[in-house]
């Protein structure tokens, strides 16, 4: 009996090594891990779903939808999650994530999800704040602030009265009236007179160099460079980087095993990560090496590494669904990853000040998260019935952050129409290997 399961399993492993290989990789260690569990493996997510599986009577209308929609947009690759009850109903994905190689989208291609990003950070520090590391009252900088190892000379003293909920609020103190420095890492890096490409101690020094444009806690104004410093505040407060406590504390205890930090480089992108393109008449920029180069800003112009947890993440639509199930608030089937509390007061909406992470949301239950930089947009909706859909798209356009209005116009037809009708099987709990197996 022994030998037949391990001829079994030595069968399944070959298997699963012959469809890998069909994946164009960069390297072994940007493989998600695959486990072992009683009678099947436990692939993760991303590597589990396929376009086919999402075949339904409804699948050619949204098949049409979405490409006309991304005719008109000249866009090249999206790909699309919605969840009902908490089951994943359907995910596909539409047209190249590389163009050059003819590499067609599917649902486990990796996307910038940009200030999308901003939810991951919320939810964070809202586990931070639940474990006991953190409180959304505690100084941010200062004798007793968090990131008190910088030991900053503060031109403004108003800096030291910022604290973690106003870097949640954006009600830090900044405006992007001179532009958003988040994007102008290479001028950071000079005005603080350190090498390029800058890092969170360059914009640590830049803003103790200059006064704020507001008094803490008394306006709101969008701010990248907040979620920048929120970034380094987990750091510190867990005890380790801001994406291993991520990984380590919300997503894997999720299964969720396939969003990361992503790279500026084309070169350096994840396996199954798309190629960015960025709309006709996109001008190029500086390299934000430093090198003096002159590159697409989404090809090394913005330093997505440094960008982190205002926007660097990259993600599937449907491993971006499955961490909005865990914080929809009234989760059924599954445990929410944060405490009730917590998710009410991520969300709670707030007259002139902003939720935690997300973008927006209604006393009804709908919230909201956008995102957009050269080469990427994104959309992520939940309502009221708990029905949610992310949407991704690897073209900017020249909307710009008006775009995803664009995409909520589009999903909003594809709901209306379908309604009630999409398929009972939830593709969060599909395992082809289990299949594989029972064929020996």
């Amino acid at each position: 009996m022994r030998i037949r399961k391990t001829l079994k399993i030595g069968f399944l492993l070959i298997i699963l090594m012959l469809l890998d290989l069909t994946r164009a990789r960069t390297s072994d260690d940007q493989l998600p891990r695959v486990y072992y569990n009683q009678n099947h493996y436990l692939e993760p997510l991303n590597l589990r779903l396929s376009n086919h599986l999402s075949n339904f009577n409804y699948s050619a209308y949204i098949d049409r939808s979405v490409k006309r929609f991304m005719n008109r947009w000249e866009l090249n690759g999206v790909s699309m999650a919605v969840v009902k009850d908490e089951r994943l109903v359907f995910a596909r994905g539409y047209g190249f994530a590389d163009v050059e190689n003819k590499i067609e989208v599917d649902p486990g291609h990796l996307f910038r999800i940009a200030s999308a990003s901003k939810l991951i950070t919320g939810i964070a520090v809202m586990k931070l704040v639940e474990e006991g590391k953190l409180s959304l009252s505690d100084k941010v900088f200062g004798k007793e602030g968090i990131l008190n190892k910088y030991k900053l000379k503060a031109r403004d003293r108003r800096l030291n009265d910022i604290t973690v909920e106003h870097l949640l609020r954006h009600t830090g103190g900044w405006t992007q009236r001179y532009g958003d420095p988040a994007f102008y890492s290479l001028d950071i890096a000079r005005k603080t007179n350190q090498p390029a490409p800058a890092t969170i101690r360059s914009y640590i020094d830049f803003i103790a160099s200059r006064r704020l444009h507001f008094t803490p806690g008394t306006r709101r104004s969008y701010s990248n460079m907040g979620y920048m410093l929120l970034g380094e505040v987990i750091a510190q407060s867990s005890g380790m980087s801001y994406e291993e406590y991520v990984k380590m504390a919300i997503l894997h205890p999720l299964g969720i095993n396939d969003m990361h930090i992503g790279r500026s480089l084309s070169s350096e992108k994840r396996f199954n990560e798309v190629r960015y393109y960025e709309q006709e008449g996109s001008l190029p920029i500086r390299s934000c090496y430093g090198t003096g180069e002159i590159v697409p800003k989404s090809d090394g112009g913005n330093n997505i590494e440094l960008l982190g947890a205002a926007g660097g993440w990259i993600a599937s639509p449907a491993e971006m669904a499955r961490l909005v199930v865990a914080v929809n608030g009234t989760s059924k089937r599954k445990k929410d990853i944060l405490q009730p509390e917590s998710i009410q007061k991520m969300t709670k909406s707030i007259r002139g000040f902003a939720p935690f992470g997300w973008k927006g949301t209604l006393s009804n239950g709908t919230w909201w998260r956008t995102g957009s930089m050269a080469g990427t947009s994104t959309m992520i909706m939940k309502y009221p019935d708990g029905t949610i859909w992310v949407f991704l798209v690897n073209t900017s356009s020249w909307k710009g952050s008006m775009f995803p209005s664009e995409i909520k116009k589009l999903m909003a037809r594809i709901l209306r129409r379908v309604k009630d009708r999409w398929p009972d099987h939830d593709l969060f709990e599909f395992y082809s290997p289990k299949e594989i197996l029972a064929a020996y």
